[in-house]
C-alpha cells in the first residue's frame, strides 16, 4: 500500500511541477501503448491514443454502423472493385494536403512496409488507383466482406506521406497524421501528451486544447486519481472497483458491450521456446483447457460481470456459433488427457501476463486450477509494450492476452489463426482453419460466413492454438462534469464532442 501511496503522491507532484490549461483532457489508460504508427501498432490503448491523433477512412457509431470520416462514402462497382470518395478540405498536422494520393500511400504503406500488422488485414487488396483528387479505386484479389469494416480501424488510418518518408522506421516517434490533435510528446510508462490541431476539418466538435493519456496498470492508484480529479476519465474500471466509483457523487460509471476476448496464446513454433511440451502437444493444451472453470475465475477476479466463452467473438455476433458453448471444468477428462500424452507431471509452463493487477490476479486463479491437473505454471509478470515484443520474436510459452475486437469476425480470428497472418504469434498452422477463414472473407450471407466459421471452430477446439476464456464488458469511469461520452462497443475513447464543465 506504501507504495501504491508513493505512486499517486509522486502523479499528484508531477502534475503541480508542471501546470497545464484548464482545457486540458486527462485519460487514464489500462497501460502504455506500444508504438504510435498505425502500421505496426498492435494494441488496444494505442487504438484509444490513435482516436485523438489519426482519423480513419470510415468510423463506427454505437450500433457498429459504419460511418464516414475521412471518406464520405463509398461504392462496390463490383466484388472486386471498391470506390471511395473523399473529404475536401481535410490536410495532415504538417499541412500538407490529404487526397488521394495520400490514401494510395497510406494504404500501400499498410500493405508492403516491413513489419506490418495491417498487411494481414488488407491483403486482399491488388492495387491502388487514383481516379482524381478525391476519389480512390480498391482492385481487389478476390471479393471481401469484411474489407470496409476494417477501414474503420488501423487500416484506414492515413499517415502523411513526406512525414513518413522522411522519418522511415521512425515515424511513430513523431507521428503526423490528420486527427483532432497533433502530437507533443510522449514520456514511457508516464504521458503521451496530443495538442490540438486548428486546422481539423471538424474542429467544431473539438472542446479540449490538449490531451494526456497516462498508463495506470493498478487499479487501486487509478481509482484513487478518478476521486482526486486527477483523471477525468478512465478507459476501463474493474469490475472489483465498480461499487466504490459509483459511491462517489463527483463520478459515474458507463459501461457496454464489448467485442472482444481474453485467452491463452501457445506458441507451437514460433523459435525454440516452442519446444515446451504443452507447445508441441495438443493433448495439453486440451487438458489445460479442461481444467479451467470459467465462471469460477470470472466470478473471482470480476465480480461475475464478465461471460465465458470458448469463441473469439461474443454471444451477441451473428458470427457466434451456438454448437460451441463454454463447456464447464472437467477435472478428471484433464488428468486424462494428461496421462494420454504420455508426459509426466508436473508439467511446466511459464506463462507471459502483462503486468496489470486483475491480469495478475487472473494469472494466479488460472494457476491454481491447472495445477490440479499436473501443470506446474508458472507466472512472468512483464510490462505490456514487452510482452508483444515479446511474443512477436517467439519469447513466450504461453501468454496470457486481451483483445478489444472488431464488430466483424475476421478482425477476431484471421490475424491470429490464419498461417502467417501478422499477430499469430504461436505460428499455428492448420490448412482446415486457413480455407475456412479464407473462405468466409468472400461471402456476404452471415449464415454462410458462420458455417465456415463454424468449420474452423471444430478444428480450433481440437488444437487449441488459443484457449479462449471471457468475453468482457466495457467499463468506463468518467467524472460527472465531462458531457458528451458516447459509448461504443468497440471501447475507443473519441473525444468529438466531449466536454467538462468548468
Amino acid at each position: 500500500m506504501r507504495l501504491r501511496l508513493r505512486t499517486i503522491l509522486c502523479g499528484l507532484a508531477l502534475l503541480a511541477a508542471h501546470p497545464v490549461a484548464a482545457q486540458t483532457l486527462h485519460v487514464a489508460l489500462r497501460e502504455d501503448a506500444d508504438i504510435l504508427d498505425p502500421t505496426l501498432a498492435r494494441s488496444y490503448v494505442g487504438r484509444i491514443v490513435f482516436a485523438g491523433l489519426c482519423d480513419k477512412l470510415f468510423d463506427l457509431d454505437d450500433k457498429l454502423q459504419i460511418v464516414p470520416q475521412l471518406a464520405l462514402g463509398y461504392e462496390w462497382t463490383d466484388p472486386k472493385t471498391l470506390i471511395l470518395h473523399l473529404r475536401p478540405n481535410v490536410t495532415f498536422h504538417d499541412g500538407e494536403p490529404f487526397d488521394a494520393e495520400a490514401v494510395k500511400y497510406g494504404l500501400e504503406r499498410h500493405l508492403t512496409m516491413q513489419g506490418s500488422f495491417r498487411r494481414a488485414e488488407i491483403g486482399i487488396i491488388d492495387h491502388i488507383e487514383v481516379v482524381d483528387p478525391l476519389t480512390v479505386r480498391l482492385v481487389l484479389k478476390s471479393p471481401s466482406s469484411p474489407l470496409l469494416s476494417l477501414l474503420t480501424d488501423r487500416s484506414g488510418m492515413i499517415v502523411a506521406p513526406k512525414a513518413a518518408e522522411a522519418a522511415g522506421k521512425d515515424f511513430g516517434l513523431h507521428p503526423v497524421c490528420t486527427g483532432p490533435f497533433k502530437f507533443t510528446e510522449r514520456v514511457a510508462q508516464d504521458r503521451i501528451v496530443l495538442d490540438r490541431y486548428p486546422g481539423y476539418w471538424d474542429a467544431a466538435n473539438i472542446h479540449f486544447d490538449r490531451v494526456i493519456y497516462q498508463p495506470m496498470p493498478d487499479s487501486t492508484v487509478l481509482v484513487a486519481n478518478l476521486k482526486t480529479g486527477t483523471i477525468d476519465l478512465a478507459e476501463r474500471v474493474l469490475p472489483t472497483d465498480v461499487a466504490e466509483v459509483k459511491k462517489d457523487p463527483r463520478l459515474r460509471i458507463v459501461t457496454s458491450p464489448a467485442l472482444g476476448y481474453n485467452g491463452v496464446t501457445f506458441n507451437l513454433a514460433n523459435g525454440d521456446r516452442a519446444k515446451a511440451p504443452i507447445g508441441q502437444n495438443a493433448l495439453l493444451r486440451q487438458a489445460f483447457d479442461a481444467a479451467i472453470d470459467r465462471q469460477a475465475l470470472i466470478e473471482v477476479v470480476f465480480n461475475g460481470m464478465y461471460q465465458p466463452t470458448v469463441q473469439a467473438v461474443p454471444a451477441s455476433s451473428p458470427f457466434y456459433v451456438p454448437a460451441f458453448p463454454p463447456p464447464p471444468r472437467d477435472i478428471d477428462k484433464a488428468k486424462a488427457l494428461v496421462k494420454q500424452s504420455g508426459i509426466a507431471t508436473p508439467i511446466p509452463v511459464t506463462m507471459n501476463v502483462p503486468n496489470s493487477s486483475d491480469n495478475a490476479q487472473l494469472a494466479e486463479v488460472i494457476q491454481s486450477m491447472v495445477r490440479d491437473a499436473g501443470f506446474d505454471l508458472k507466472i512472468n509478470l512483464i510490462e505490456f509494450a514487452s510482452s508483444l515484443s515479446a511474443a512477436a520474436r517467439g519469447d513466450f510459452e504461453s501468454y496470457l492476452i486481451f483483445w478489444s475486437g472488431r464488430p466483424d469476425a475476421d478482425g477476431n480470428l484471421y490475424s491470429f489463426l490464419h498461417s502467417g497472418a501478422g499477430q499469430n504469434d504461436g505460428r499455428y498452422a492448420n490448412p482446415v482453419v486457413d480455407a475456412a477463414l479464407d473462405t468466409a472473407r468472400t461471402l456476404t450471407d452471415p449464415a454462410a460466413r458462420r458455417a465456415e466459421y463454424a468449420k474452423m471452430m471444430e478444428q480450433e477446439r481440437k488444437d487449441l492454438p488459443i484457449v479462449y476464456l471471457y468475453n468482457p464488458v466495457n467499463v468506463v469511469g468518467l467524472s460527472a462534469k465531462l458531457s458528451g461520452f458516447h459509448p461504443v462497443p468497440d471501447g475507443i475513447i473519441r473525444l468529438q464532442g466531449l466536454s467538462i464543465a468548468k
